[in-house]
């Protein structure tokens, strides 16, 4: 699934790409969760922005457009006019059987929204009314907000794993799979840990704030589906120090690395430089 560096190197592609310009058609897949795309249609992009995961297109009219990838969304622009001719196809793409949503520009080209599996979604809303995961997001990794103090407080309020924790975004916004494992990794903390020291807890606040300022300058990491809005693969995963490489000797000190399974969440530690106290 796309995290914040991921979705952070989409949004600063997008942004000069689709900033200023206004959408003049769009079709979507029937489904409610990506019916709403149309919903847009004579509206001007103003910016684009991001909270965690999600992608903030802010309109001209005190909208927004929410996007969430889900594990295999895209967000890919298309060059040429508008395909009146393919009007009746639901994604309006015969080409690709998988795009789920697409919006056309008065000045030419468009936007395609593409989604193998369907677990991304697209809503419309009020500017800055928002519900669910989005609404209860922790503070964003790079900003004030997040402090080692809040890091601190945030997991002794709770029970759970501290990699879940870091999952459900209330610690801090954006960390999932990938760079939970890495950030626990550099902070030398066990993620299956329930509580946090004040000195792990500072430990761990900065290793967040460097896998992630990490991933975002490499262009986020391919495993599988994630491909930037150019089309192209990211380079992080080439700088994981352990995630998906569970069998391997660890970068520090040799020692195998083990994977276990926290809350369903396949997991990657080293033994030696992670134990669990």
């Amino acid at each position: 699934m796309p995290e914040l560096p991921e979705v952070e190197t989409i949004r600063r592609q997008l942004a000069p790409m689709v900033a200023g310009r206004t959408v003049i058609d769009a079709a979507s897949h029937p489904s409610a969760k990506f019916a709403p795309a149309v919903e847009i249609v004579g509206a001007t992009i103003e910016t684009v922005g991001r909270r965690g995961k999600f992608l903030l297109f802010g309109l001209d009219d005190d909208r927004e457009l929410v996007v969430h990838l889900g594990m295999t969304g895209q967000l890919l622009p298309r060059a040429g006019g508008h395909d009146a001719s393919a009007a009746d196809d639901p994604g309006r793409d015969p080409d690709d059987p998988f795009v789920r949503a697409q919006w056309w520009f008065g000045d030419g080209g468009g936007l395609a929204y593409r989604d193998v599996r369907r677990f991304g979604r697209i809503r419309v809303v009020p500017t800055g009314v928002y519900e669910g995961t989005l609404a209860a997001l922790g503070p964003e990794p790079f900003s004030p907000a997040f402090t080692p103090d809040h890091l601190y407080r945030s997991v002794r309020s709770s029970s759970r794993h501290l990699k879940t924790q870091l999952l459900s975004q209330r610690p801090v916004a954006g960390v999932g799979n990938i760079y939970a494992d890495e950030a626990c990794f550099l902070a030398g903390v066990h993620p299956a840990s329930r509580k946090l020291t004040k000195r792990q807890a500072e430990a761990l606040h900065g290793a967040i704030v460097e896998v992630l300022r990490q991933g975002v300058a490499n262009g986020g990491a391919t495993l599988r589906d994630y491909v930037d809005a150019g089309g192209d693969a990211g380079a992080n995963q080439h700088h994981l120090h352990c995630y998906g490489r569970y069998g391997e000797p660890c970068g520090r000190c040799g020692t195998e690395l083990r994977r276990t399974v926290l809350d369903a969440r396949t997991t990657t530690y080293c033994p030696t430089c992670q134990p669990r106290r």
